[in-house]
């Protein structure tokens, strides 16, 4: 007949931890590829996914990392796409195809040219906020491991960047 009632409190449920995470998480992804539309994009699929996993991810202890990881992935799929695009254009010698100008070298783009762990470490602690145990538990790592990941990618984005800020520990 009708609706069971575990239905709209299910969909109340997921409206409330959509609003309360969307912001976050698209400025994490933001950040990372360097694009508001493009991460709106990436979170957009990611948060469909885990509405119609809902059921399931409301009883995780923290159903933003699963939102989190899943946004990341479709963000690293995308980015290596764009650069195989890219790649493959230069062979073509279409030359078009702008890249960043050393004169004009900004956050987001010292953050692209770091190794991919130090630059999601960098994101997830200086944006995410989460400290480095957050870090390793969602990585599944140790928190030496996130420790050294941090140390790296500050030590990068200070040579690329020239600011001996990014050199000292938070």
């Amino acid at each position: 007949m009708g609706r069971s009632r575990a239905a709209p409190d299910r969909r109340t449920e997921f409206d409330a931890f959509y609003a309360n995470n969307i912001g976050q998480i698209t400025a994490q992804i933001r950040a990372y590829v360097g694009d508001h539309a493009e991460a709106e994009d990436l979170v957009a699929e990611a948060f469909t996914r885990a509405l119609t996993r809902w059921k399931t991810l409301s009883a995780y202890d923290n159903p933003a990392v699963w939102v989190r990881r899943v946004a990341w992935n479709l963000a690293t799929s995308r980015l290596r796409h764009v650069t195989f695009v890219r790649r493959f254009l230069r062979r073509q010698r279409i030359t078009d195809v702008e890249g960043p100008q050393p004169d004009r070298v900004d956050l987001e783009r010292a953050l692209a040219v770091l190794n991919e762990r130090h630059r999601k470490a960098i994101i997830l602690h200086y944006i995410a906020g989460m400290t480095s145990a957050e870090i390793a538990e969602q990585e599944h790592v140790a928190e030496s491991t996130v420790r050294t990941w941090l140390a790296r990618g500050r030590a990068a984005l200070a040579e690329r960047l020239r600011i001996e800020d990014f050199k000292e520990q938070p």
